[in-house]
């Protein structure tokens, strides 16, 4: 026996036709979907989904993998949902149940089960022979029967025409496994191919599927128009209030004569949703196909209050407690300027440095140079009162940062800074010119708490000193990678290494904010705050310990997700400080190690941390840190 299960673009692309197909089946005598009989059988639920309903609501599988079918089919059932949810009227189970026919259906259907027979009881009554309107008032037990019957294979699975490229599902195939789904998928996969190519009004002109009851195989096939090749025309733009609509286009970067490429669709989507002036981007492609084969594209806009405030805070057991703010304006001059004001008091309370303190103030203009580059200007003010060290500074400067994807960053800045450095009494000014340069490449699956991937980044930073300080280069790099294991990803672990030496100028004449440290919340936890740094400029009391020349840090971390929203951690940091540039001279080393708990919020995982030392000589005793998001 054969049955054509869905003719036209419907069957492919969406489950109307199988629903509707699937209802009238199941709804008639199970006689009419006779499985062939399986030594297999399942069963699952039974156990009622609400404790406190009076309703006992019971589902049975039975038949070919019945295992793999349980929580596929429990999710789709509305009278799972209902049960839980309280809804358990007669009148509510009722319509729920008629509703699962044609939902468990399309489950089934989606996995190659086309012959399966579906039951559904209302105290004993088949859900299919009540009518709407004669509901019981009550309903004490629901009985869900699925035979799943026999998996289908595939017959046939053709689509044509292809473009080249296109990633056709290899489960498309014959002899695999013939679920609706994955028709689904080679239909959508085949129209993305053609319009990746350019033709943007690609389709499914039709489909046919039959399946042939007696052997236990579909015959599929799908036939797709390209359409024409396309451009893309003109955008217009609504929505913008505030916004100047010159700039508007040129932060979206619409290719106006390329050809059609959804994802420069989605890379306009990108920088609108960057600049941070709209709280809605909506991009719509013109139904019909302009003059000279061009497509044109609508964008609405809804913009967000321009200004916006915000704040943060760490907390440590040796550092103190750290406080941040900031004020933002996101569209100052109407082209999308932001305007930011940070502020940040450190230190607060803690056991060996100072107060410190820092206010910074940036404008920036997207699409300065092109639509992926935004220019800035920046100002810096602080003061630090580190247990080594005083330094008083500013620091005036302009950049660009490209960013042409949500991967990839660079950034190019030119500065100018003034500091006033207080060595335990001896007192230097440093004068510089500095081009800081940094690139990002970034393959993590989640900012703030990820599980697989890794973070690159690699910073150079050329300094021409002023007044006896000394002119050379900061060069630094830092990989972090990302594994997880165990079902649900419920195990990660993490790394990290950050190298980096200064190279073309003496210690002595090297501004101290360049030079580097080890310890603290950000490089090894479990040791205080930049404990770890030499000792070879001479001063008045004998020599002053400042920051190294070179550095090296080391960090692992195994995560554990306990619970929904709890994780536990546990870690070891390990550091190492160079005197000279090139990781040579003399050097020392320390490491901590402890644990942590993890609390899922929905900015990021809450992050506390105790930790103590395991190697060297620089501190003794338990550090705590209290923080937003991973460590690293």
């Amino acid at each position: 026996m054969k049955r054509v299960i869905g003719i036209g673009a419907a069957a492919a692309l969406g489950l109307g036709t199988l629903a509707s197909v699937a209802h009238a089946q199941s709804s008639s005598s199970s006689s009419s979907m006779s499985p062939a009989s399986s030594p297999f059988s399942g069963l699952f639920g039974g156990k009622k989904g609400n404790e406190s309903s009076p309703v006992d609501l019971n589902f049975k599988i039975t038949g070919g993998d019945a295992d793999s079918m349980d929580s596929a089919l429990k999710q789709a059932s509305l009278l799972e949902s209902a049960q839980e949810e309280g809804r358990v009227t007669g009148q509510d189970l009722l319509a729920a149940a008629r509703a699962d026919y044609a939902r468990l259906l399309g489950v089934l259907y989606d996995a190659g089960y086309y012959d399966a027979v579906i039951r559904i009881t209302l105290d004993g009554v088949e859900a299919a022979q009540v009518a709407t309107l004669d509901a019981p008032p009550v309903v004490k037990r629901v009985d869900v029967t699925v035979v799943t019957g026999n998996r289908f294979k595939f017959s046939r699975a053709q689509i044509a025409p292809v473009a080249p490229g296109s990633e056709i599902p290899k489960g498309y195939a014959v002899g695999k496994v013939a679920g609706t789904g994955i028709i689904k998928q080679a239909a959508t996969k085949g129209v993305e191919g053609w319009r990746n190519a350019g033709h943007a009004k690609a389709d499914v002109a039709e489909t046919q599927i039959t399946a042939n009851h007696e052997d236990h195989r579909v015959d599929s096939r799908v036939v797709l128009t390209p359409g024409p090749e396309l451009t893309f025309g003109k955008l217009t733009i609504r929505g913008y209030e505030r916004m100047d609509p010159r700039r508007l286009r040129k932060i979206a970067g619409f290719p106006e004569g390329e050809r059609f490429d959804p994802a420069k669709i989605d890379d306009m989507r990108k920088r609108l949703r960057r600049s941070g002036v709209f709280s809605a981007i909506t991009l719509t492609e013109a139904d019909g196909v302009g003059p000279g084969n061009t497509q044109d594209v609508d964008l609405l806009v809804i913009e967000q209050k321009p200004r916006r405030i915000g704040g943060g805070f760490e907390i440590s057991s040796y550092e103190g407690v750290m406080l941040s703010g900031y004020w933002m304006h996101r569209n100052l001059f109407g082209g999308g300027e932001r305007l930011r004001f940070d502020a940040q008091v450190a230190d607060i309370g803690a056991k060996t440095s100072g107060r410190d303190y820092s206010l910074g103030v940036r404008l920036d203009r997207p699409a300065t140079l092109n639509a992926d580059t935004t220019g800035y200007l920046q100002f810096q003010l602080q003061r630090l009162r580190d247990e080594d060290y005083d330094l008083d500074g500013a620091t005036f400067g302009f950049g660009f940062t490209y960013l042409p994807s949500d991967r990839f960053k660079a950034d190019a800045a030119l500065q100018y800074s003034a500091q006033r450095v207080n060595d335990e009494g001896e007192k230097t000014n440093f004068r510089f010119f500095s081009l800081p340069m940094s690139v990002t490449w970034d393959k993590r699956d989640n900012d703030t708490d990820p599980k697989r991937g890794y973070w690159l980044q690699g910073n150079l930073i050329p300094f021409f000193g002023l007044k006896g300080t000394g002119t050379g280069a900061s060069i630094a790099g830092e990989g972090r990678s990302y594994f997880s294991f165990l079902p649900q990803d419920k195990l990660t672990l993490a790394g990290r290494l950050r190298l980096g030496t200064i190279v073309g100028s003496n210690i002595e004449d090297t501004p101290r904010d360049y030079l580097f440290y080890s310890g603290g919340g950000g490089t090894v936890r479990g040791q205080p705050y930049e404990s770890l740094g030499v000792e070879v400029i001479p001063g008045p009391n004998g020599p002053i310990l400042t920051g190294g020349m070179s550095m090296a840090i080391v960090s692992t971390e195994m995560r554990y997700q306990l619970r929904e929203k709890i994780g536990l951690a546990a870690f070891v940091d390990a550091g190492r400080i160079w005197a000279e540039s090139g990781f040579s001279g003399s050097n020392d080393w320390q490491a901590g190690a402890g644990v942590g708990v993890r609390y899922k919020t929905p900015i990021g995982p809450l992050r506390f941390d105790v930790a103590g030392p395991a190697g060297g000589n620089t501190g003794k005793g338990v550090q705590v840190y209290l923080g937003l998001g991973q460590a690293f």
